[in-house]
């Protein structure tokens, strides 16, 4: 039996960033990462769109605003470090209806406080920077600095240093035994390791082995797929940065928008519809008979409830499934969009949204667990990606 003074289950951003921070204060470290698929962010942090957030939706005492403007910086001051590409795009984020319009200062006033360069503009200012855009009111909310990243180029150079400093790293690889009282797992392949300390990366699996270690057997997570269409290369649209709805706050989506990738290509989405499986990106593949009866019962749960108005945001997300809908919505922020602008691509995502079955809620915030020596990552959505240097040295020190 390996012993390790610590154990990193999943090779996502999280887990990775948090083996990168050890090794940066403790060089000494013997460091483990177990990763159940055959190479780093296969799941939730390859399919990231790339963009380093700044701040501005979250509520001042979450840890989402804690740490999403220093993470966007680090993460930025990485890039530029190590030459790996950001395009400082920038975003505005628009009220699609006038009722919205009161959201802007709100949104403002969040940002300033949690450290992001925000500006209110008006309608000829909107105009200047994405002439595409459509305004309801008389003003948005820019931020100049919203930058956009490779992710898959990160995670490489990130396990490509972590593997000269040392830290092992095991693929095809994943815990299904604990033994919390001799700090001790098992793996799918037969091998025990021990710990000194352990912590839960696991991303869309990571209610399932928290509740290996029975920790956080209240939540469940619901995965949620993220669905994008391309902007045809023929069209005559030319959008230069991000383009935001004001989102509903109620929820923990954005809705759908405008990205621009690093190699400025763009895509609309993400759609934020149940997916019946944690890996469910096409069609039945990845469906799980046994996690599609639980999310179902707790959809349902929600639905009934209507906790978060999730009733309504399920009848407007359900319609977004067809392309005229999901044409008819972002219309709303690019009125020239046309359906032969946009194409079907294979950009899809499953955003593991964590609920919390005691009080039927999605959880809004990063939620973190530790009991004993192990400490489990519940809750590692967006910002996750853009927050992950600044949040892997919160959950060393939690």
């Amino acid at each position: 039996m390996k012993g390790f003074d610590l154990i990193i289950l999943g090779a996502g951003i999280t887990g990775l960033s948090v083996a990168r921070q050890k090794i940066l204060s403790s060089p000494d470290c013997k460091i483990l990462i177990i990763e159940k698929e055959k190479q780093v962010g296969l799941h939730g942090s390859g399919r990231n769109s790339g963009v380093l957030h700044s701040g501005i939706y979250y509520p001042t005492d979450t840890l989402k605003a804690k740490f999403c403007a220093e993470g966007s910086a680090l993460m930025a001051d990485y890039c530029e470090e190590h030459n790996l590409p950001i395009l400082r795009c920038g975003k505005v984020i628009i009220p699609t209806k006038i009722e919205d319009d009161s959201q802007i200062d709100l949104l403002y006033d969040r940002g300033v406080l949690n450290g992001a360069s925000v500006e209110i503009i008006s309608q000829k200012e909107l105009k200047e920077i994405e002439p595409e855009a459509n305004l309801t009111v008389n003003r948005a909310l820019h931020s100049p600095n919203t930058a956009v990243v490779d992710p898959h180029l990160i995670l490489e150079k990130i396990y490509s240093e972590l593997k000269k400093s040392g830290v092992t790293i095991l693929f095809n690889e994943k815990v299904v035994l604990a033994n919390p009282d001799l700090s001790t797992i098992e793996t799918n392949n037969g091998n025990i390791f021990k710990y000194g300390h352990l912590i839960n990366c696991t991303g869309q699996y990571s209610d399932v082995v928290s509740k290996i270690f029975n920790v956080g057997c209240k939540y469940t997570l619901l995965p949620f797929k993220g669905v994008y269409y391309g902007l045809n290369k023929d069209s005559d649209i030319k959008i230069n940065g991000l383009i935001y709805p004001v989102p509903d706050l109620n929820v923990p989506f954005l809705g759908i928008h405008s990205v621009k990738l690093i190699n400025e290509d763009i895509y609309f989405g993400p759609t934020a519809t149940p997916a019946f499986g944690r890996e469910n990106y096409y069609g039945i593949k990845g469906v799980n008979i046994k996690d599609a009866s639980s999310i179902s019962y707790h959809l349902l749960r929600q639905y009934i409830s209507n906790k978060q108005g999730f009733r309504s945001y399920t009848h407007q997300e359900m319609h977004k499934f067809f392309k005229k809908e999901f044409l008819k919505s972002m219309q709303s922020l690019i009125p020239r969009l046309s359906s032969s602008d946009l194409v079907e691509s294979q950009k899809v995502g499953i955003r593991a949204q964590l609920l919390d079955t005691k009080r039927n809620e999605l959880v809004m915030d990063f939620v973190v667990e530790r009991v004993d020596n192990t400490t489990h990552v519940l809750n590692a959505v967006s910002p996750a990606f853009t927050s992950a240097f600044s949040f892997a040295k919160y959950i060393l020190n939690k």
